[in-house]
This record gives C-alpha cells, sequence and structure tokens, in this order.
C-alpha cells in the first residue's frame, strides 16, 4: 500500500481462495474476484459484518443498484459473477473519475472515513490501541490483554483499516475526546455517548459457498431501488443541503435517522483519524483521535442484519419492534428459535428473524435458490459493561441452516429442528436439576442461579458437533422423506441420551458416601427427602419423558435382549 492507503489498489484486505490459499488485495479486485475468493481472513468474528456494510455492499449498491424483484436477484446469483458491463461499472465508480480517490486511508484532504485535520481540544492523542477492544486503553482494560495503555501499538496499514471501520460500528460509550470545532464538546471531552450502532443489534450474516454468493445472500431485494437522496458516506456532499445534516469529514456530529440503506450501511457513528510513523517494517499507524460522531435516532425496520423481538402492545411511543441481541454463553444453534422465526407474532410478543434469512426462504419458495443450497449463517455481537463504556465478552459462532427450514409456509423441518434444540434445552435444565437434589443430599445448597459452573453447560457443548451434523444433513430431506426425518431425529435423541448419561454419571461420582442416606429438609409444614438413589431416579424418568423416541428404542432393543 502507498503512502496515501491507496484501498482500491493496495493491499487492504486478505483473502481466502477456493484452494484455501490466502493473498493480499485491493477494494476493487476483492470484489472482481468476488467469484474465486472463500471468504475474507479476518481477525475477529465482529469483522465480517463490519467490512461487508461498511464498505463492500455500499459499493456493490451505489455502483450497480440494487435487485428490484426476487427473478433479477436471481439472475444474478445465477451467474455466480459479476458480467462484465457489471465489472466496468464497478471500476469506473472506483476510478478516479469518480470516488477513487475518496478510498485514501491518508490522504491528506478527504482520508477514508475520517476527518481531515481533526484535533483534540487538548492538543494530545492516543495510543491506536483505543480502536482494539482486546487491548487496554482508558477504562476498556480486558482480562487477558497482552498489552497495556503504556505500550504501543503499531498497526498494519490493512488492520488499520478493519479496525478504524469497527470503531464505527462497534465502539463503547466511554467518554470521546472533544475535538475543535465540535460546539457539543465540553471541558475537553463529549459525554452520552451511545454505543456503536451494531452493539444494539444481534447480527446475522448469511454466508456462501463464494464471496460473490455471499455479498448477493446479503442484498436485500427492493421494489422502489435506492432513494435518490441515500448517499454513501464517501458521497456525503452530493445529499441535499436541505436535509440538514452535519458531514462526516466535519468535528461537528448531530442525532438523527438514517436516510437510507447506504447512509445507515456507512453511518459514521465517531469522529476519528489516524496517525502513522515510519518503522523499520513500513508505515504503521500509533495514535489516533477518536471523537463523537452521528447518533442513530433509531435502528430502521429495514436493517437487514438483525433478529427482532416483536411487541403487540409497546409502551406510548416505542415501536412494535426492537433488535434482538444474541445471549452470551450459547452456541449459534440454541437461538435457532429466533433464526427459524419466520412468521411475524401478531398478537403476542416474540422473535422475528431477520429480514435477510426471511428472503432467503421467499427465494427458495419460488425456486430461485435450490432448497439443497449449502447455506451458512455468521452470528456476532458484543457485550458492555459498566455502563456500555468497557467491552466485556465478544459473541461469534457459525453453523450450516437447512434452506428448506426457512420456508414461510412450510413448518415441517421448522418444527423438527425446534424441537431437537427444545429436548437439548429441558435435558440441559434436567441436568441441573439432578445437581442440586444431589447437592442438597449430600447436606449443600443448590447453586444460586448466577453462579457457579452448571453441568448443563458442559453438556450442551458437547452436542455441538453433532448439532452441526444434524443441520448438514438436513440440507438434502425432503418434505415428503419422514422416513429419514425421523431416523435423524431418533439418532439426535439417542446422542442427547448417551451425552446427558454420561454427564450424570460424573455428577453421581462426585457427590459424597452420605449423599446415599440423604437427607429430610423442611419447608414450611412439608418435608422432602433427597437421597442420591432417588434424584439419579428422577432424572432418569424426565430424560425418557423428553426423549421419547430414544426411550421407546431403548424399551424395544431391551424386550428383544430378554425374549432372546
Amino acid at each position: 500500500m502507498d503512502v496515501d492507503g491507496d484501498l482500491v489498489h493496495g493491499a487492504a484486505l486478505t483473502a481466502v481462495g477456493l484452494d484455501g490459499a490466502t493473498k493480499p488485495v485491493g477494494l476493487l479486485n476483492v470484489l472482481t474476484q468476488a467469484h474465486s475468493i472463500r471468504r475474507l481472513e479476518l481477525p475477529v468474528h465482529t469483522m465480517l459484518p463490519v467490512v461487508i456494510r461498511q464498505l463492500l455492499l455500499p459499493v456493490m449498491f451505489d455502483a450497480l443498484g440494487v435487485p428490484r424483484n426476487r427473478q433479477e436477484w436471481g439472475e444474478r446469483f445465477r451467474r455466480g459473477r459479476f458480467s462484465g458491463q457489471e465489472l466496468e461499472r464497478l471500476a469506473h465508480y472506483l476510478g478516479p473519475e469518480r470516488y477513487g480517490d475518496r478510498f485514501r486511508l491518508f490522504a491528506a484532504e478527504r482520508p477514508f472515513a475520517q476527518v481531515a485535520g481533526l484535533k483534540a481540544l487538548s492538543g494530545e492523542t492516543k495510543s491506536a490501541a483505543q480502536l482494539v477492544p482486546s487491548v487496554a486503553s482508558g477504562n476498556n482494560v480486558p482480562l487477558f490483554s497482552a498489552l497495556s495503555e503504556a505500550d504501543e501499538l503499531l498497526l498494519t496499514p490493512g488492520d488499520a483499516l478493519l479496525w478504524l471501520l469497527h470503531v464505527h460500528c462497534w465502539d463503547t460509550a466511554s467518554i470521546k475526546t472533544g475535538a475543535e470545532g465540535d460546539p457539543q464538546a465540553k471541558n475537553g471531552k463529549t459525554t452520552g455517548n451511545p454505543i456503536g450502532p451494531l452493539g444494539q443489534l444481534g447480527i446475522v450474516v448469511p454466508v456462501g459457498e463464494t464471496l460473490y454468493e455471499t455479498l448477493l445472500l446479503n442484498t436485500p431485494v427492493v421494489p422502489d431501488g435506492l432513494a435518490a437522496d441515500d448517499r454513501p458516506q464517501w458521497a456525503w456532499d452530493e445529499r441535499p443541503a436541505s436535509l440538514g445534516c452535519k458531514s462526516p469529514t466535519s468535528p461537528a456530529w448531530s442525532e438523527r435517522p438514517a436516510s437510507g440503506l447506504l447512509d445507515l450501511l456507512t453511518f459514521q457513528a465517531r469522529r476519528v483519524r489516524l496517525f502513522t510513523c515510519e518503522t523499520e517494517q513500513g508505515l504503521r499507524v500509533n495514535r489516533v483521535i477518536v471523537s463523537a460522531g452521528d447518533r442513530l435516532t433509531r435502528t430502521p425496520d429495514y436493517d437487514p442484519h438483525t433478529a427482532w423481538h416483536h411487541t403487540a402492545k409497546p409502551k406510548k411511543d416505542q415501536p412494535h419492534r426492537r433488535p434482538r441481541r444474541h445471549a452470551s454463553g450459547r452456541a449459534a444453534w440454541q437461538g435457532l428459535s429466533t433464526l427459524l422465526a419466520m412468521a411475524l407474532p401478531k398478537e403476542s410478543d416474540g422473535p422475528y428473524t431477520s429480514q435477510l434469512l426471511r428472503q432467503i426462504g421467499d427465494l427458495q419458495s419460488d425456486q430461485v435458490l435450490a432448497g439443497q443450497y449449502p447455506l451458512g449463517v455468521e452470528i456476532s455481537g458484543l457485550e458492555y459493561g459498566n455502563q456500555s463504556a468497557v467491552v466485556e465478552n465478544a459473541i461469534g459462532d457459525d453453523l450450516p441452516l437447512p434452506v428448506n427450514a426457512l420456508l414461510a409456509q412450510d413448518k415441517w423441518l421448522r418444527e423438527a429442528l425446534l424441537e431437537c434444540v427444545e429436548q437439548a434445552d429441558l435435558v440441559a435444565r434436567t441436568l441441573d436439576g439432578l445437581n442440586n437434589d444431589l447437592r442438597r443430599a449430600s447436606g449443600g445448597d443448590p447453586l444460586p442461579r448466577d453462579k457457579g459452573s452448571r453441568p448443563s453447560a458442559q453438556f450442551l457443548h458437547s452436542l455441538d458437533r453433532t448439532m452441526r451434523r444434524l443441520l448438514v444433513g438436513l440440507r438434502t430431506v425432503d418434505a415428503d422423506d419422514d422416513e429419514l426425518l425421523e431416523r435423524a431425529q431418533l439418532a439426535w435423541e439417542q446422542t442427547v441420551w448417551i451425552a446427558a448419561g454420561r454427564e450424570a454419571d460424573l455428577l453421581l461420582a462426585a457427590a459424597p458416601p452420605r449423599a446415599i442416606m440423604g437427607r429430610t429438609v423442611k419447608n414450611g409444614d412439608k418435608e422432602f427427602v433427597y437421597r442420591s438413589g432417588k434424584a439419579i431416579g428422577v432424572f432418569r424418568k424426565k430424560l425418557a419423558e423428553i426423549l421419547e423416541r430414544a426411550a421407546e428404542e431403548r424399551d424395544t432393543e431391551a424386550e428383544e435382549v430378554a425374549a432372546a
């Protein structure tokens, strides 16, 4: 990458080819070679939606437009690559005659996604660690950070680009540096900052077999096309002045709604300036200013990358739908009830899946997308703590997803998958109940809800690989193949039974000898007897009730053995 940090032709990104080999590529080559790229090599899960939303999709949408119907979407997808005419339009869009000069990371006049000449009221700059949430900086002090705030962090131009976009999307709500020219800065700082726009969402990104397919799977069908005054951040000067919004190239900012999809995807939630230094390894980013940026008044309901929670009777001035965040400590498959919630709840509260997953189901229903297509889904999110001023946990996972499970009308496969997830959850709770009963029988108390290591966590983790195999296997099942689906569910239940039995045996072996005799616990006028034998008996009874197919199969095998 040259001294200006040319993102169009420089090696700003790292691509993984279909053969698994990695290579550095610029923005133009990422798009034009998207059909031969499997994915981008990115440091963390939360980076995928950042690059897709802030860079790739808005360039593609603004240069080529969005599909206006499913047939047009299908034509693009079946082609498997950009056409010759589309390649010319992309090259023109990223060329010097259009916006090419605005994709320079270190340009003096208009650096990409930054404010040229941005200065802090204090005259100070901060370590580049302020861009990276896993590195200690200010109040954000991760437990296992290899660097302290006193250490110098040197970012390559490519890494600096990724973390620059990341801070626009995921930054904490901590106090920001007051900038010269920001009339709302007081005493050298800006308070009341919200977290980045993506921090309020439960991000869901459909993934295809190539980067080109991934881009199309993340492309919504917009019958009316993009609004004329909807512009990405690098073309902000083309917006009508009557809209009255602050330019992202100035230190001033405003609280405002997104004007459209392009504005939403490239929303500049911070005002940033990168500072560079020369090292033996080349140009590096070592210092930064991160100031307050635009504040999104509300996540619009056309945001394509989040699941939703629908409230039938919201409070006054509250929307019916709010973004639904992912829960920490849960694998992606444990959230299938949200990912597969295809019907909008009308009379009750409940989850509602993302726009893109609903669209994929509609495309399959119209036979635009094959039912056996190997769809993947990546989820990501951040958990914030201490008034959202620090990052406490990162959420990231991926899983295969049968396209047939996304059909709005046919519920057969969706119901089967949700039954499997519910069974795992019920058995996990039963294991925790067994653990509490054994603790009581041993003379102790049950684990508090928010404390202690629970057997359910290890149990659910042990099912992860099995669930992923099940999801891959069910990609090929047809609606009329009841026998195959029943065999798959039986195999699942048998695996769950074995895994639960293994965890139960470990709990029983760890219980002290006095748990055999047990003890009696009084609760008001009632007495409850807790013994290890009784506890394991209750557990096995509940297990058989939850896993009926596996229990019936075991009974049949026992009868056959007895008869022999």
